[in-house]
């Protein structure tokens, strides 16, 4: 097991992400955490930003209860803020803020009126300072990746296959499209550490076909590699057939028919993995205390299928399924951007 203790070269490693993100010596910096906050990364932001001369401040809130009877997981829309008008006024204001909450700010419902403000947040996910400290980002990531995002915007068809039977046809002409590479430079903008994403939150009625989940491909929610194959009939968006005969399929009907709401069975968002120093099977190598999951999201050349909440489709819900998947074929408007698991072109 991994000790979660302060090391020099994990401070070295945060000083170094945040010079990428421009803090300045005097800059008012916010570090925003909760009760269930990890907290060896709310002492490295702290450490970090006072190396960094910064004019660091804490922002800690108690974990709100939880309002359903279902396990939340992995949705990248932290509730901790509840709309607090000071706490939104302070990280409004802020000139950067470091985003420590359990599960992140990146789809929290008060994150535009923070980043109206001028802020530039950075949501350092909740993993193991280890696997933080492997995948630092670097120029040449954000140049690929903002590649990726423009070609993304350009397009008006993403299709989608693989060996396993995947066949999905996207409609990707009113999406919203973008992406992270692990650091963030501009004010009002959101990034998260790890980073390596190109993605899109498709329009409603945009998603049909065949998903197949293939042995070893991932379920983050339930940070769970497969073990036999899932296949998933989506009609209009959303999910209507679950076939399966393992206990991978049993998991996932079970899920999904928790949350009673029909929304939980929708698409969220579509994309792929730029971070090549990223690694499928990373999982096997840590306790799940320790682990997140950004880095099985960030894999170079996965295709990652998210269902849940999808603003851009008007769709509101708690339940949510991160999906990286090995070995697909992505093509944009018929040109192939992913070969059976591997960036083509510009992207690799």
């Amino acid at each position: 097991m991994l000790r979660e203790r302060i090391e020099g070269r994990w401070i070295d490693s945060f000083v170094r992400v945040f010079e990428r993100c421009r803090v300045e010596p005097g800059e008012d910096a916010a570090i925003l955490s909760e009760s269930q906050s990890r907290p060896v990364l709310v002492q490295l932001a702290e450490l970090a930003l006072q190396r960094l001369g910064a004019r660091a401040f804490h922002v800690v809130i108690p974990t709100p209860p939880q309002q359903v009877k279902v396990p939340v997981r992995s949705t990248g829309s932290t509730d901790v803020i509840q709309n607090i008008r000071p706490v939104v006024g302070a990280l409004a204001s802020a000139g950067f803020v470091v985003d420590c909450t359990v599960e992140g700010m990146l789809h929290a419902a008060e994150l535009p009126e923070i980043l109206k403000g001028g802020a530039r947040v950075l949501m350092v996910s909740n993993e193991h300072p280890e696997a933080l400290e492997r995948l630092e980002p670097d120029d040449a990531l954000e140049g690929k990746v903002k590649t990726g995002i423009r070609r993304l915007r350009d397009a008006g068809t993403m299709t989608v296959s693989s060996p396993a039977g995947t066949a999905l046809e996207i409609d990707v002409a009113k999406a919203v499209a973008g992406g992270g590479w692990g650091y963030v430079a501009r004010a009002g903008i959101i990034s998260h550490w790890p980073g390596g994403l190109c993605l899109c939150f498709p329009a409603k009625g945009s998603v049909n076909g065949t998903l197949v989940l293939d042995q070893g491909d991932v379920n983050l929610t339930f940070k769970r590699y497969l073990e036999a194959p899932v296949r998933l009939t989506i009609e209009d968006d959303f999910v209507t057939d679950i076939a399966g005969d393992g206990l991978d399929a049993d998991l996932m009907r079970s899920y999904f028919a928790a949350w009673g709401d029909r929304e939980a069975y929708a698409v969220s968002h579509v994309g792929w993995g730029m971070n090549p120093g990223a690694r499928w099977d990373a999982m096997t190598m840590y306790d799940r205390n320790d682990f997140n999951g950004t880095e099985l999201r960030a894999f170079a050349g996965n295709f990652l299928y998210s269902t849940g909440a999808n603003e851009v489709a008007g769709r509101h819900t708690l339940g949510h399924f991160d999906l990286p998947m090995r070995n697909c074929t992505v093509a944009l408007d018929g040109e192939v951007v992913v070969d059976r698991g591997r960036l083509q072109g510009e992207l690799a």
